[in-house]
This record gives C-alpha cells, sequence and structure tokens, in this order.
C-alpha cells in the first residue's frame, strides 16, 4: 500500500500549483484545503495513540507522586499507612487529568489545523490569475506551516504541564484527607535560575500558608502564618506554572511564629511526654 504523502509534501505542491496558475476558481483552492487537511491529520497520532501516549505519561506522574520518598518529601509528619485509605480517592483525581489532557490537546490540535488552512487560504487567494514570479516559496511553506510546527511540542509541553497540576492535586487530596495543618510554598524557580518563574510566586517561596478549618486552628494551637492557603490560587494551577506545596500535618513541623500561647505549651507537653 502506497505511504499517504506527508502534509509539507502536499504544501510544497500546493505552494508550486498556485504561484504557477494563481487564484483562478474557488475549486481548485477547496481541492488543495481538503489535501492539507487530510495530509495535517493524517502526520499527527490518531486519538487512540494520543490518548495512549498522555495516559503513559500521566500515570507515570501519579505513581512518582505516590512513591514513598515523594510522599516524605511533600507530606511532613505524615503516616504512610493512611494514604493506603484514600488511594480510590486519588485515582479519581488520575483519570479526570487524562480525560482533560486529551480533550485540550485535541483542542489545541485542531485549532493549529485550521490556523494553518487559514494562512494557506489566505496566502492563495492574494495570487492574482496567471501566478506570480516574486513567490518566495521557501518563506511562503514557513510561515504556512509554523502552526503545525509547533503541534507535537504543544503537546509534550500540555502533558508535562498537565503532570504537574495532577501531582499538585494528590499532593492536596493526601494532604486535606490525612489531616495537614499548613502548607510551605516552593517556588521552582529557588533551584532553577533558568526557569522564568512568576514574581510573585518566588516571593510566597518559603512562606507557610495555614489550611483553613485544621484542627490546630479549631483547638487554638496556632495561627494562619503568611495567611490561608485558600486566599490565593493553588500551586500548578496557572499554565505552566511548576511550583509545589510541602505540607505540614504536625505542631512540631510549625515555625515558632504561627504557634499561639496554647499551642507551645501543647507541643511542650509532648515533648516533655
Amino acid at each position: 500500500m502506497k505511504k499517504p504523502q506527508s502534509f509539507a509534501e502536499i504544501l510544497t505542491q500546493a505552494v508550486r500549483d498556485l504561484t504557477e496558475f494563481g487564484f483562478t476558481d474557488i475549486e481548485r483552492l477547496n481541492t488543495w484545503l481538503r489535501k492539507l487537511r487530510f495530509a495535517a491529520i493524517s502526520d499527527l497520532p490518531t486519538d487512540r495513540q494520543l490518548e495512549s501516549q498522555v495516559a503513559d505519561a500521566l500515570r507515570a506522574a501519579f505513581n512518582r507522586a505516590l512513591s514513598k520518598p515523594a510522599i516524605l518529601r511533600t507530606q511532613r509528619g505524615i503516616q504512610l499507612f493512611s494514604v493506603e485509605q484514600i488511594k480510590p480517592q486519588l485515582r479519581g483525581e488520575l483519570d479526570k487529568r487524562i480525560l482533560a489532557s486529551v480533550n485540550l490537546i485535541k483542542l489545541n490540535r485542531d485549532q493549529a489545523i485550521e490556523k494553518t488552512l487559514q494562512r494557506f487560504q489566505g496566502w492563495a487567494t492574494s495570487i492574482p490569475s496567471g501566478g506570480s514570479r516574486v513567490v518566495d516559496k521557501r518563506d511562503v511553506k514557513e510561515d504556512i506551516g509554523k502552526s503545525m510546527q509547533k503541534i507535537r511540542f504543544e503537546q509534550r509541553r500540555v502533558a508535562i504541564d498537565q503532570g504537574h497540576k495532577l501531582v499538585a492535586a494528590v499532593n492536596e487530596v493526601i494532604a486535606l484527607q490525612t489531616g495537614a495543618i499548613a502548607a510551605e510554598w516552593r517556588s521552582h524557580g529557588r533551584h532553577d535560575k533558568r526557569y522564568d518563574a512568576r514574581p510573585e510566586h518566588l516571593a510566597r517561596d518559603g512562606h507557610i500558608y495555614a489550611i483553613r478549618g485544621n484542627w490546630a486552628m479549631e483547638r487554638g494551637l496556632m495561627n494562619k502564618g503568611a495567611g490561608y492557603t485558600d486566599e490565593i490560587e493553588r500551586v500548578g494551577e496557572l499554565p505552566y506554572c511548576r511550583c509545589f506545596y510541602v505540607y505540614l500535618h504536625n505542631l512540631r513541623e510549625l515555625p515558632n511564629s504561627m504557634l499561639t500561647e496554647r499551642g507551645r505549651f501543647a507541643l511542650q507537653e509532648v515533648r516533655v511526654a
């Protein structure tokens, strides 16, 4: 079976044809648009392949987030056995994120194809009947095809971003379901100076925010520190944000400034016991 021609090959033929003959009639243009659409779709992963690629990437991120080292790094003072009890709920976060990621990538892909065809149509209809001798075919192809060239890069970028969002959601569920009392904001820009961190996120690095309604607040053992976590956006919520929280589960994990007098007394009693 003959292999279908690639999008680049069809685009080369279309640009050559329009340059030579120009925009003569709408049917000629529509024929090239149909060929380009088919070639663009054929060049990209099928829906099934896309779903499999995204699911594999997110499952890998999910499993890393639930590894013992990762949990101990992001959940200070947690009892590991408690995580096993909420794994079914965490699976729900994984399934939800896979579906959202695939839908977003499909939407971006469809928009890129439409934008490419719009560029081609705009250029083609500008060529007078009889063609043109002044067309730079290489520049034309590069301009028309630039959205297509970015699709696979954007697909990987979305998958990575959704992976960060999944890990942030998993960590939040673990924290809330296991009684975390506060969270320390960590900016990725703290360790990677090449990362283009949002200034407001970098400024939050190391700040500790109370989780509203936690057991220590209800008992009057702590104050809200830098504020409440629900007063600011979540880590990983904004596009391509790589910040994360280190959740704190015990009074001894808090700085002294976040303890009330009652909290200091309760912590001292525990230490003496």
